[in-house]
């Protein structure tokens, strides 16, 4: 790996830390804020992404579940299926990581940071391989009630870096919906 991608790594790592919330740890003061507690959302999404092998958009769909400790912190899990359908050429994948969210309600941006496998089919049917893939992210959801949310954007840069004729990056943006389907759907603020 080049010093450039290494410096770009540890540039997006220090951001994140730096978005990370330090206050929380050392309060002593009572919070003025409350959110729904542990919550698990599920969805579905539509993905549109450069495959960055033949340079070809390659498009699909994916699941993602987001089990929330807090309004701010969770897991986000998600399985994505992208096929170029004139070759045969499919990347899939099943990533999960944390996630930070920056706001309870409204329009909520988040940021996360996952890992996991990617199966890359190659096209022609000359052969499949199985991959170690991370993926930082982005996006912004939209509350649409107490228990519907749109995707409206999830940004998404993978790193592949043991595919077979080098590391490969594809990125690329998803939306979709997903439901509440446990926790507490009420959120409440003080101001």
């Amino acid at each position: 790996m080049s010093d450039r991608p290494r410096r770009g790594w540890l540039s997006f790592a220090l951001v994140l830390l730096a978005l990370v919330p330090t206050h929380a740890a050392f309060a002593q003061a009572l919070p003025t804020a409350s959110g729904p507690g542990a919550y698990v959302i599920v969805g579905g999404t539509f993905s549109d992404f450069q495959a960055d092998f033949g340079s070809r958009t390659i498009q699909g769909a994916g699941i993602y579940a987001d089990s929330n400790l807090t309004w701010r912190v969770g897991i986000e899990s998600e399985a994505r299926r992208m096929v170029y359908p004139n070759f045969g050429e499919r990347q899939s994948t099943l990533l999960a990581g944390p996630r930070w969210s920056f706001r309870p309600k409204g329009f909520v941006p988040y940021v996360k940071l996952l890992a996991g496998g990617g199966r890359f089919d190659f096209p022609f049917n000359y052969g499949t391989g199985n991959y170690f893939v991370v993926a930082p992210g982005a996006g912004v959801d939209l509350h649409l009630g107490q228990r519907v949310r749109l995707r409206l954007v999830d940004f998404e840069y993978q790193v592949w870096p043991g595919f077979t004729f080098g590391s490969i990056h594809p990125y690329g943006i998803s939306a979709g919906i997903s439901y509440q389907i446990l926790g507490s759907s009420r959120t409440k603020l003080s101001h």
